[in-house]
C-alpha cells in the first residue's frame, strides 16, 4: 500500500520540543479519526521554532541593560515575547546566517522524514503563516541557487526530496496536495519583477533577467514544478487549499491571484480558499467586522485556529482520499 506523507511546518512564535513537535497535534488527531484504517498515513511535524533563540537572547542581553531606557518601556513582556518572537523570528529567516541554520534544520528533518518513501508514494504540503513563507522560499527561490552561500547545499537537498524540482527532477516523492492557512504567500506577487508593476519600471529587462534580479522570487521554480508534474502520465490537477479564518489579519486569498503569477497555472493548479465557518461568538462580531475591535480580541487566536479545525481535517482528508483514488 502506497504511504501517503503529510509534512507540516508551523509559523512563527512557535516554541515547542524539538524531539516531538506538538504545535499539529491537534490537527493530526482529527485527520486520523477522520480517514479511519484505509490508508497508511506518516505526518512530519517540521519545527525550526528554536533556532532563532540564541540571536533573541543575544538582542535583549544588548537593549535590557541597566544603563538604557528599556525599564521605561510599557509592554515588556509583551515587546520580549510575544513581539520579538513574532517580528524576530521572520526578520531572522530573510539574514543569511540564520536563515541557512533553519535551511539545515529542516534539511536533516525532511530526509529523516521521507527516508522510506518510494516512488509511488504521495506528498501532502500543509503549512502555517510563515511557516508557508519559509518552505516556498525553499523550494523555489532563487537566492539558494548560489553555490558560495551557507544553505546552499542543504536547499538542494530538501529540493531533491520533490518530484520535479531540480538539480534532480526525475527523484524524489511526487507532489500531489497543498494546504496553507493563514498564509501571506500573496505578498510574493510583489517580488515578481517579471509580471509585476516593476517591469514598467525597467522594460529593458528580459524575462531571464528578471528572475535574476528577484532572488526572493518563487515564481520561476513554482512554474517549473507544474510543467514537470504536468507531463507524467497519470498527472491531474494539483489540488491547491488555501484557508482563511475572516478574523485573521495575516490570511491572505490567492484565487486568482496566484493564476496571474505564472501563465497556465489555472491548467494545472487548482486553486481554492476556503474560509473558516463562524463559532456563535465570532457571528455576534460579525457587524463590528469593518472595526479594529474583532482583530484585537480575536486576531491571535484566528490566526491559530487552523490547527485544531476539524473542517481543515476534512478538506486534507478529502485530497488524501480523491489524490489516492487518482493514483
Amino acid at each position: 500500500m502506497a504511504t501517503d506523507y503529510i509534512l507540516f511546518i508551523h509559523g512563527v512564535n512557535t516554541r515547542d520540543r524539538r524531539e516531538e513537535p506538538t504545535y499539529a497535534k491537534q490537527l493530526i488527531g482529527h485527520i486520523n479519526r477522520l480517514i479511519g484504517d484505509s490508508y497508511n498515513l506518516k505526518p512530519i511535524p517540521l519545527y525550526w521554532g528554536d533556532v532563532n533563540i540564541q540571536s533573541e537572547q543575544d538582542l535583549m542581553s544588548k537593549v535590557a541593560h541597566a544603563d538604557g531606557c528599556w525599564h521605561q518601556l510599557w509592554f515588556k513582556n509583551t515587546r520580549q515575547n510575544a513581539i520579538l518572537h513574532f517580528m524576530g523570528d521572520a526578520a531572522l529567516y530573510i539574514s543569511r546566517s540564520v536563515g541557512s541554520k533553519i535551511v539545515e534544520a529542516l534539511r536533516i528533518q525532511i530526509e529523516q522524514g521521507l527516508e522510506s518513501a518510494s516512488k509511488g508514494d504521495r506528498l501532502h504540503l500543509v503549512t502555517h503563516s510563515w511557516g508557508t513563507f519559509i518552505l516556498f522560499d525553499i523550494l523555489f527561490a532563487a537566492r539558494w541557487n548560489d553555490t558560495t552561500i551557507p544553505g546552499h547545499e542543504s536547499a538542494m537537498a530538501i529540493r531533491r526530496c520533490f518530484d520535479g524540482l531540480e538539480p534532480n527532477p526525475e527523484e524524489g516523492i511526487r507532489l500531489v496536495s497543498i494546504h496553507t492557512m493563514a498564509s501571506p504567500i500573496a505578498i510574493f506577487s510583489l517580488l515578481d519583477i517579471v509580471k509585476g508593476e516593476n517591469q514598467a519600471l525597467m522594460p529593458e529587462l528580459t524575462e531571464n533577467q528578471a528572475e535574476q534580479r528577484a532572488s526572493h522570487d518563487i515564481t520561476p521554480k513554482l512554474k517549473q514544478l507544474v510543467a514537470n508534474l504536468s507531463q507524467k502520465e497519470d498527472s491531474n490537477k494539483l489540488p491547491w487549499r488555501n484557508y482563511l479564518h475572516p478574523a485573521d489579519p495575516v490570511a491572505w486569498p490567492l484565487d486568482p491571484l496566484i493564476y496571474s503569477l505564472v501563465d497556465g497555472l489555472k491548467q494545472d493548479i487548482e486553486i481554492k480558499d476556503i474560509i473558516s465557518k463562524l463559532t456563535f461568538v465570532e457571528s455576534l462580531m460579525q457587524p463590528f467586522s469593518h472595526t479594529a475591535l474583532p482583530m484585537l480580541l480575536y486576531g491571535g487566536q484566528a490566526h491559530d485556529s487552523y490547527l485544531d479545525s476539524v473542517q481543515v481535517a476534512q478538506e486534507i482528508v478529502l485530497t488524501i482520499q480523491q489524490t489516492a483514488n487518482r493514483a
